[in-house]
């Protein structure tokens, strides 16, 4: 893939491109902020940009803003946003919408070399790719307001796993049970929250959402 790089650290984007040619892609540009990641998308047309939350000039969310800019003005454009801690106001942001070719990943995953190339493909692919740790702590909701407290512990891991953007198949192997058990809980959860009947849009990103409603 054409991957465009923006981070600050000097130390992790270089690693980052040498991890990235090493895998076969191709990085036609590696940036330090959120504007030179904009010309640099603009420029460079990649198909998968990988950028930090925090970024010059005040470390807050320019990174983040550049990629829902991204988001906007080049739809075929993935999304792979790095981020030191569990920004919950961010990742929400980001995750209201489709989530097709979006991922968000604590940097300390981006150590797990497997995981963050797994993520990155699944993103490249057009699919998604969250954080579980991020799953988790947007999943934490007061019992009153929690939209899936009707969930047994089960339909909740399952759902925890359909927001990092497994399918089906991948959920049946990571709980080790089957793929037709997945379906069933899958089901639940769209009947519990509501969803059975939707049409128009992907029931899947909507159960994701749901709990995101305060």
């Amino acid at each position: 893939m054409r991957v465009i790089l923006a981070e600050d650290s000097t130390l992790l984007r270089e690693g980052l491109v040498r991890l990235l040619h090493e895998e076969g892609h191709e990085v036609p540009a590696a940036v330090g902020d959120g504007q030179a990641l904009i010309e640099a998308v603009e420029a460079h047309e990649p198909e998968i940009v990988v950028v930090d939350v925090r970024m010059p000039p005040t470390h807050t969310d320019e990174g983040l803003r550049a990629a829902l800019e991204i988001r906007s003005r080049w739809p075929s454009v993935k999304v792979l946003v790095l981020s030191q801690y569990v920004e919950k106001k961010y990742a929400t942001e980001l995750m209201t919408g489709s989530v097709d070719g979006v991922g968000y990943l604590l940097k300390d995953r981006v150590a797990q070399v497997a995981d963050f190339l797994d993520a990155l493909e699944r993103v490249g692919e057009g699919g998604a790719a969250f954080d579980p740790e991020v799953v988790r702590q947007l999943l934490a909701r007061t019992s009153h307001t929690d939209p899936l407290s009707r969930l047994t512990a089960r339909e909740r891991q399952v759902l925890e796993h359909m927001a990092q953007g497994l399918t089906n198949a991948s959920i049946a192997q990571a709980l080790h049970v089957s793929q037709s058990a997945v379906e069933k809980h899958v089901n639940a959860v769209f009947d519990k929250l509501g969803l059975s009947h939707t049409t128009g849009y992907s029931r899947r990103v909507l159960a994701v959402l749901s709990y995101l409603q305060s």
